[in-house]
């Protein structure tokens, strides 16, 4: 991963918890929606881990949160 967008990384998953709790959903029940692992999700949510995604792993999470993806590709810094 290129260092010049870990903070994009970063906000993407900080964007993904925050829709998930939004969704009044936990991780596992994330998870399970996505057939994604739990320490996956929990390396994409930390605040202080960039943790790079495919955008394929991006849409499906997007799906399973009732949320358009290009929400969590907007970046505060623009």
């Amino acid at each position: 991963m290129k260092a010049q967008f870990e903070e994009q990384h970063r906000q993407i998953g900080l964007k993904i918890a925050y829709y998930r709790r939004y969704r009044n959903l936990t991780q596992e029940q994330l998870a399970e929606r996505t057939g994604l692992s739990l320490v996956f999700l929990g390396h994409v949510e930390a605040p202080n881990v960039s943790k790079a995604i495919s955008l394929d792993t991006l849409f499906l999470i997007a799906q399973a949160l009732e949320i358009p993806a290009y929400k969590f590709l907007i970046f505060e810094d623009e």
